[in-house]
């Protein structure tokens, strides 16, 4: 594997990667690209040190937002001194246009930047009037203006928003779950962006962690040209899988379709994606874990989901009461309480088989 020393830039290292235009956007980027919301859960002398990894080995687009904890500023420690040779993008969820842009303003000390590349509205549950003054669509257009963001862009975990965002005209760039297990009407959002020229940033390409194998998932996504993948990446392991794949992209040969073909079916149901906002839970259940449990237990090592600690988790379960308010704020419209039921069911029946004994002690 090629080692790069300090003084040599990153976007000259970057010719080594491929790269795509965003859209209608004169941003080009590495089509393999970095997400950070995992890094939330990384100290932050790693978190830096895998930032630099992946900048040294040519990624160049970089996906935080303020949401995503202490993310900006392990960004802003890890490469501050290497802003031209990066594209950063960001989020907040400011309802308004002086919400929006104090938000901005944080994230870019965090940064320490004086832009960003790409100033995205966060999942909002309805897009904001076009028309109000003080909307937080004002306050993107006003970040703009005053150079704090070059481009504009909007998340959604919602299809119909997402498609009302594209439909608009207003957004440079839409950031929508896209994966290999995606339905045809989600992958349809694709051709809806390249035709209307707006990026598209695929969120979730490994689902939220309930896809395991990054080989099909990265050859799947590597067959849309205008779909730029943002990997969250927890650990230099994980960074090191994804660019030798970039170094050699996989083709999606039998092996790896069928693959896929055996994901879809196994999660061919509704199933939790691990977004969490469904949170915080008044019963202090973590939702975003609890309520996928089945599919985590059967497609990652199990072990550390049967501790004590874990059991005690899947009790609180019992205590939900359907209060409802997982429910309203869920972007896939799921019957939470139904789902956390359900998992807690099938995770007795698993807890029992492996460790010999009833969940209830």
């Amino acid at each position: 594997m090629l080692e790069f020393t300090g003084a040599q830039r990153c976007l000259e290292i970057a010719n080594l990667m491929e790269l795509t235009r965003l859209g209608r956007t004169d941003l080009m980027v590495t089509r393999t690209s970095f997400g950070l919301l995992p890094l939330q859960r990384v100290e932050m002398n790693e978190a830096v040190r895998i930032l630099n990894r992946a900048c040294d080995a040519g990624i160049t687009f970089y996906d935080t937002a303020r949401g995503y904890s202490d993310t900006e500023e392990k960004l802003g420690r890890a490469l501050s001194g290497r802003r031209d040779s990066i594209v950063i993008a960001t989020k907040n969820a400011g309802p308004t246009r002086s919400q929006l842009l104090a938000e901005l303003e944080t994230s870019l000390r965090n940064l320490r930047a004086d832009h960003v590349d790409l100033m995205q509205l966060h999942n909002p549950r309805a897009l904001p009037d076009p028309d109000d003054p003080e909307s937080s669509y004002a306050g993107l257009l006003e970040a703009r203006e005053k150079g704090m963001a070059r481009f504009i862009g909007f998340t959604s975990h919602s299809l119909e928003r997402a498609i009302a965002a594209v439909d608009s005209g207003l957004y440079d760039t839409v950031q929508y779950p896209i994966c290999h297990i995606s339905s045809e009407e989600d992958l349809d959002i694709v051709r809806r962006c390249r035709e209307a020229g707006v990026g598209v940033i695929a969120m979730k390409p490994m689902c939220g962690g309930i896809i395991t194998q990054m080989r099909p998932a990265f050859a799947f996504l590597r067959g849309y040209e205008n779909v730029v993948p943002i990997w969250g990446i927890q650990r230099m392991s994980e960074l090191d899988e994804l660019l030798e794949l970039d170094a050699d992209p996989p083709a999606l040969d039998d092996e790896l379709l069928a693959t896929i073909e055996q994901d879809r079916r196994e999660l061919a149901e509704d199933f939790c994606r691990g977004c969490g906002y469904c949170l915080p839970c008044p019963a202090e259940i973590p939702i975003n874990m609890a309520a996928r449990m089945s599919h985590l237990l059967r497609r990652m090592p199990y072990q550390g989901f049967l501790s004590d600690e874990w059991r005690d988790y899947m009790l609180r379960i019992e205590n939900c009461t359907d209060c409802g308010s997982c429910r309203a704020r869920c972007p896939y419209d799921l019957d939470t309480p139904a789902l956390l039921r359900k998992a807690l069911a099938d995770y007795r029946i698993f807890y029992r088989e492996h460790t010999r004994g009833p969940l209830s002690q």
